[in-house]
């Protein structure tokens, strides 16, 4: 039991409080498990949950309306404390599936595998380098099999997807946290035909582990097609009904009745067995036989010569199954890549009736590194959910998992700690088609929002009415929404058990907090609000620069809004949500700790156009002269000029209008600075206007609208492509 554990439980306890269920798991142990995976820097589950900050859910914006009280979610921010945000939803009753259970039904992420190998992106370029291993990756990992545990409902499941190099320690976590015998399948994904490697064996499958939370786990079997050489070797006849088998005309087991009975010189009994009619049959006859005895029923069907009987002794009667009958072969643990088509089959409320490519598909790529087929998350999604449940996918990347949950009327909830997923997502959702790999009509999502979680925009929360700031106000401190008197002084919450008060800067405008204001608030409050009290306000409401005052033994600690840090109440430091200067870096993983605020770097650039010498066709340029920004978290390491830059990425053909940033090309740091720290792109993909949007290492952006004259244009393009304008209407119509 870690010290604010103890603080907390002898606050409950002087208070008279209830203690909750989870309270015993942290007062009495369970035993230490048989084996476990140890190493440096393994947290006990209980403090991973209780010392990962919930940070609360900013709506920058939100796409479209569907009206059923439930709008899917993509969220730009740390993973962890995203989750933890989660978590409390659920715990208030509001992250439900559309059947009214609480949780998440079904979670499938893909993270970084940690093998320090290079992968090649859509310009066969390196993609990125996983940065973390070893001991280091494992807790990562484990630290969020933690969070989705506890977000799963009663009756889901997680698919764990990886390569061989951290499978096996995968395993090992998964069976700790989820409990071995909730075990499902280890499924063997062949994800390439060959790779040629000549010093060992190709390496052309990964893993995907599927563990459910409890006992009673959703799954529905899924089916494909039967191949080709399985129906011509074993639908040998045909018939009027076309290629037919000869199947089982009995079940396991003795049964009392006519079931157990001898048939023409058959006794099923003496094997064990009986008499079992499959119910397809009655589908291929005209007659009503369904009031004959048993054995009726057999001498109509063998006079139908639907029935064989066995033309040597010691067979047994068999009955037709046509090649129609059924939903194919159910799937097994292995899935094999497949460049052509396929048909799956989930059973007929939910199936998919077309073509479903294994591979990645021209109409579906996107260009995000790793990026997953649309094939292999519908047969995840099919197996393990129902129409209307939660999908989360934590590492959502390219979009993969919540485009397929959208296509198969599921909820989903998207996270991913980089602004290039967030607006690659974005436009994902915002240039759907109907079927599976992107193909087929224009689908419309229903209503979603994007969120920040952890990064700020602190104009937008002064806009907020009262009630919503102090709301937003307690949950960014963590504190409990608990009001209460001292002194005659209306409090509201507390904080690690201590008295907080959200200071109403709206109904005293104007009015500054020095340190007569914390006297006068002693002289009420005095010893009886204890060693320590907590003052939420906007930062320029303080007129004192210290953490705290201290007045006769009594700490008035002033949390700042914007503010970052206050040392003594976090365990760890603050650490800013860090973006890529590079493609190789696009997916390393980054725990961010804590919060911050927007802050717009300071930026000054050229536009203008150019023509390479030997080459015809000009270029647009944009020169970055200057861009300087810094992260609020106190003593964040300074940088010049530049070195804040993480990426530029421009929407060609900006619509005012929809005011939807439509992304299509992305400029790293590091290719910018190469090219003496010019952006460079073909002249003709220009619009009437092009945005452009820089983004620094913490996640803050400047955007500039920037006219096509800039470029010596006159924007008279054909502008955009067909999907393109389909893209722009889909966001005018979403927006409304």
């Amino acid at each position: 039991m870690n010290d604010e554990q103890r603080q907390e439980l002898i606050r409950r306890l002087q208070q008279g409080e209830e203690l909750s269920p989870e309270w015993a798991r942290i007062l009495f142990p369970p035993e230490k498990r048989e084996y476990e995976l140890v190493y440096h820097g393994k947290e006990r589950e209980e403090d991973i949950i209780a010392n990962t900050l919930a940070v609360p859910l900013q709506k920058v914006r939100t796409f479209g309306k569907n009206g059923d009280g439930w709008h899917n979610k993509l969220i730009f921010g740390d993973n962890l404390q995203v989750m933890k945000s989660l978590l409390e939803l659920k715990r208030a009753g509001e992250l439900c599936n559309a059947d009214g259970s609480q949780g998440v039904r079904l979670v499938y992420i893909d993270p970084p595998f940690a093998t320090k190998r290079d992968f090649s992106g859509k310009q066969e370029e390196r993609a990125y380098q996983d940065k973390i291993a070893g001991a280091r990756f494992v807790e990562f990992l484990r630290r969020r099999l933690v969070f989705i545990r506890e977000l799963l409902a009663d009756d889901g499941g997680i698919y764990l997807h990886l390569d061989q190099k951290k499978a096996h320690y995968a395993k090992i976590v998964l069976d700790e946290v989820f409990g071995e015998h909730n075990f499902r399948n280890e499924i063997i994904w062949r994800n390439t035909n060959s790779h040629n490697k000549a010093e060992t064996f190709g390496q052309i499958h990964q893993s995907i582990f599927l563990y459910s939370k409890a006992g009673g786990f959703y799954f529905r079997k899924t089916h494909r097609p039967r191949f080709r050489k399985y129906i011509e070797s074993h639908y040998r006849h045909t018939d009027g009904e076309g290629r037919y088998r000869l199947s089982d005309l009995t079940g396991d087991g003795i049964r009392d009745g006519d079931s157990g009975k001898e048939w023409q010189g058959y006794n099923p009994t003496a094997k064990n067995r009986h008499w079992a009619i499959p119910s397809y049959i009655y589908e291929f006859i005209e007659d009503d036989i369904s009031k004959l005895p048993l054995l009726k029923k057999l001498d109509h069907l063998l006079a139908m010569d639907l029935i064989e009987l066995p033309s040597k002794a010691g067979g047994q009667p068999q009955i037709r199954r046509w090649e129609s009958v059924g939903e194919g072969n159910p799937i097994q643990d292995l899935w094999t890549y497949q460049p052509y088509t396929e048909k799956i089959y989930a059973g007929s409320n939910d199936a998919i009736d077309q073509d479903v490519t294994w591979a990645l598909s021209d109409s579906e790529a996107n260009g995000y590194p790793t990026q997953k087929p649309e094939g292999l998350l519908a047969r995840v999604i099919l197996s393990s959910s129902k129409e209307g449940d939660i999908i989360l996918d934590a590492f959502a990347g390219s979009g993969t998992t919540c485009a397929v949950a959208e296509k198969l009327g599921r909820r989903w909830v998207g996270i991913d700690c980089g602004k290039l997923a967030a607006y690659t997502i974005q436009k994902r959702m915002l240039n759907l088609r109907n079927a599976i790999g992107n193909k087929g009509t224009v689908l419309r999502p229903k209503a979603f929002g994007l969120y920040n979680a952890g990064l700020y925009d602190f104009s937008k929360l002064k806009e907020l009415p009262w009630d919503a700031w102090h709301f937003f106000a307690l949950q960014l401190f963590q504190c409990r929404d608990e009001p209460h008197k001292i002194g005659g002084i209306q409090l509201d919450g507390y904080l690690k058990g201590a008295s907080v008060l959200v200071f109403n800067h709206q109904k005293q405008p104007g009015v500054r907090i020095d340190e007569e204001t914390i006297q006068s608030m002693h002289e009420a409050l005095g010893s009886k609000v204890g060693s320590r009290m907590f003052i939420i306000a906007p930062a320029l409401v303080f007129d004192f620069q210290q953490d705290y005052l201290t007045l006769d033994g009594v700490r008035y600690y002033a949390l700042r809004i914007p503010y970052s840090i206050i040392h003594e109440l976090h365990q760890r430091e603050f650490a800013a949500l860090k973006q890529p200067a590079d493609e190789m870096a696009v997916n390393d993983t980054v725990d961010a700790v804590g919060f911050d605020f927007i802050r717009s770097p300071e930026l000054d650039y050229v536009a203008t156009a150019n023509t390479r010498k030997g080459e015809m066709l000009s270029e647009g340029v944009i020169r970055i002269k200057t861009f300087k920004s810094e992260a609020v978290v106190r003593d964040a390491t300074k940088k010049a000029n530049r070195e804040t830059l993480s990426m530029v990425m421009l929407d060609y053909d900006f619509d005012t209008e929809s005011d939807v940033f439509d992304l299509d090309a992305v400029f790293y740091a590091e290719a910018i600075q190469k090219a003496d720290w010019e952006v460079r792109f073909p002249l003709e993909s220009v619009g009437k206007q092009l945005m452009a949007v820089f983004v620094d290492i913490y996640g803050n952006e400047a955007r500039e609208v920037i006219p096509a004259s800039k470029f010596g244009v006159g924007g008279t393009k054909a502008a955009a492509k067909p999907v393109k304008k389909a893209a722009k209407k889909a966001a005018k119509k979403a927006k409304k």
